[in-house]
C-alpha cells in the first residue's frame, strides 16, 4: 500500500504542479491586475499547489486502498510497476524539476526569496516536464508498451 500511497503523491504533485502556475496567473491578472502579480508569489503559489497536491494524492489514495482486499492492492501495484508512460512521465517531471531548481534561481536572484526560487523553480520544471512527456507523445513518440506478466494469485 505504501508504494501506492507515495505513487499517488507523486501524482498529485505532479497534476497541481502543472494545473496552479496558470490557474494563479489567470486569478491574479484577473482580479488584482499586473501590479500585484510578482516572481516571488508566483513562485510561491507554484510550489505550495504542489505540496497541496501531494498531500491530497496521497490521503486519497491512502483511503482508496485502505479499503481493498490484498489481492486487488498487488494488481494495481503490478499494473502501476509496468506502466511505461506513467514511469515515463515521472522522468520527465523529475529531470524538469532538478533542471528548474538550478535554473530558476540562476536567473531570478534577486526577484524572489531562496526557498521560493528553488522549489517553485522545481514545480515549474516539473510541469513542463511533463509538458515535454506529452509533447513527445502527442508526436508520435510515445513510450513503449510492456505487456504484465502473469502472477498467479495464491488463494
Amino acid at each position: 500500500m505504501e508504494v501506492l500511497v507515495r505513487r499517488s503523491m507523486t501524482k498529485g504533485y505532479e497534476l497541481f504542479s502543472l494545473l496552479t502556475p496558470p490557474a494563479y496567473a489567470a486569478f491574479i491578472l484577473a482580479r488584482k491586475g499586473r501590479g500585484h502579480f510578482t516572481a516571488n508569489r508566483f513562485l510561491r503559489a507554484t510550489w505550495v499547489g504542489g505540496a497541496l497536491g501531494c498531500l491530497g494524492g496521497g490521503a486519497l489514495e491512502y483511503v482508496r486502498s485502505a479499503n481493498v482486499s490484498e489481492t486487488t492492492l498487488r494488481s494495481r501495484r503490478l499494473r502501476d510497476a509496468y506502466d511505461t508512460a506513467s514511469l515515463r512521465a515521472d522522468d520527465h517531471a523529475t529531470i524538469g524539476a532538478l533542471l528548474f531548481a538550478v535554473l530558476t534561481p540562476a536567473l531570478l536572484w534577486r526577484r524572489a526569496s531562496t526557498v521560493n526560487l528553488v522549489l517553485g523553480g522545481a514545480g515549474v520544471g516539473t510541469a513542463l516536464g511533463l509538458l515535454t512527456h506529452h509533447g513527445r507523445s502527442i508526436t508520435g513518440d510515445p513510450a513503449p508498451e510492456v505487456h504484465i506478466p502473469e502472477i498467479p494469485v495464491p488463494t
